[in-house]
């Protein structure tokens, strides 16, 4: 059986140690909600007093110039395209996921929409995951009603067999938000394309977590948010990548919509007429935000750190450790609760999340009982409406920049105690609070 004293030496161990002082952690608390929102770095209080006091206080209004603020969606988009596997100049920080996917998707509809009827039959068929993250089945809710075409929901196991002659676009979240389970994004592409679809991918719970290589996949958009994994604070800008060669549609008749002045050929010139801008930067809309673009400066360069220790193959290999330990220990020293991991075990079919299921104790219960002992992880409801009643879950992050060994056996200790005092059963704990 594992023990701590084992932990402990694991953790002496792990060349990636160091890239924890990054990060400010309160004491006594053991943070495994990074897959929610990412830590602090220690940088960004500094860096964001900075932008306020100097760039904006002294600076005022040159600071566009003099400290680069216009320049920020790309210079921020080329740190994120070393992250997923992109070029430079084929990524930008902009808007939410929602929107940035709002963008890409319009942009898919309009390609198929374009293909000689000739050819091939009309594509009006938008096919996604059945448990896929809510907000992006909304936004395609929204656009099929807009443009005629049809959400097709399907398990996670039929995704093949359903791509046919119908599908305009793939639309799938590579590590998916309640269970972890992770798509093969390169087959699932070719498939795609095999059938003569698209590929749009979501990668807000894999960009800065899993290893990303958007151009060996082949993909066509992709879209992520940037408070997760790559640790830019609350509400922080998300990206977007378009595959270089979408961009030989760019016309009058095939655009981004959300037609902003920061995408225009020439934002100074102010011209009555949309013209867009090259590349990437057209599906730059409106004025970046500068407080939050430097907030997302520093968690980005927390993940660039680790690129002379082994990149993101290297945090990803011991993300896969921490959930494995988490496992076994919740195996060793929880059994007899009925706690049930559903995350995949293969490692190459997971993200940097393990999720559970409790028989014995309601989940969303058990899980402010933790948080009450300082291990923060987050809870997720059930939906009688995907695929039959899917269970509440409890899910657990493992962010390896400061995630340790040692804080997984005190994680499944703090489990463990509260399982075995019963402690959920406070009444306090089963109140929801706005957030869960």
């Amino acid at each position: 059986m594992t023990t701590l004293h084992d932990c402990l030496a694991l953790d002496d161990q792990d060349p990636l140690l160091s890239l924890r002082d990054q990060f400010w952690l309160p004491e006594g608390v053991i943070y495994l909600d990074g897959n929610s929102l990412g830590a602090l770095p220690k940088t960004a209080a500094a860096r964001l007093a900075e932008v306020v006091t100097q760039e904006w206080g002294k600076g005022l209004v040159r600071s566009w110039n003099t400290a680069g603020w216009m320049d920020q969606p790309q210079r921020l988009g080329d740190k994120i395209a070393r992250l997923v596997g992109a070029g430079p100049g084929e990524v930008v920080a902009a808007d939410s996921t929602s929107v940035n996917l709002f963008k890409v998707l319009s942009v898919a509809m309009q390609i198929a929409a374009q293909e000689p009827a000739h050819e091939s039959p009309a594509r009006k068929v938008i096919l996604s995951e059945r448990s896929n993250f809510p907000t992006d089945l909304y936004m395609a809710q929204g656009l099929c009603r807009t443009h005629g075409f049809t959400l097709k929901l399907v398990e996670g196991l039929d995704i093949e067999a359903a791509l046919n002659d119908d599908v305009a676009a793939l639309l799938l979240t590579h590590v998916n938000y309640r269970t972890g389970a992770m798509f093969d994004m390169a087959a699932l592409t070719q498939a795609a394309h095999q059938a003569g679809a698209l590929a749009i991918w979501d990668l807000a719970h894999s960009a800065g977590a899993v290893p990303v290589d958007l151009t060996k996949a082949d993909a066509d958009f992709a879209v992520g948010c940037g408070y997760k994994f790559l640790n830019g604070g609350p509400g922080a800008p998300a990206f977007v990548w378009v595959n270089p060669r979408h961009f030989e549609h760019t016309s009058n008749a095939v655009q981004q919509p959300l037609q902003g002045w920061l995408g225009h050929a020439a934002p100074f010139a102010f011209s009555p007429d949309y013209a867009p801008a090259a590349g990437i930067r057209q599906y730059v809309c409106g004025t970046p935000s500068v407080l939050g673009m430097a907030a997302l400066d520093c968690g980005l360069d927390t993940l660039l750190a680790a690129e002379p220790l082994g990149g993101m193959a290297a945090l990803y290999a011991k993300s896969l450790s921490l959930s494995d330990l988490f496992m076994a220990l919740v195996a060793q020293r929880c059994a007899g609760f009925g706690l049930e991991v559903v995350t995949p075990r293969a490692h190459a079919q997971r993200g940097s999340q393990v999720s559970l299921t409790c028989e014995s104790a309601p989940a969303y219960a058990l899980m402010q009982a933790l948080i009450t002992r300082g291990v923060v992880g987050d809870f997720r409801a059930g939906n009688v409406d995907v695929g039959g009643a899917q269970p509440d879950i409890l899910r657990f992050g493992f962010t390896p920049l400061y995630t340790g060994f040692t804080d997984v056996w005190q994680a499944v200790d703090h489990l463990q105690q509260v399982l075995n005092a019963g402690e959920w059963e406070n009444p306090r704990f089963n109140q929801k609070l706005a957030v869960t």
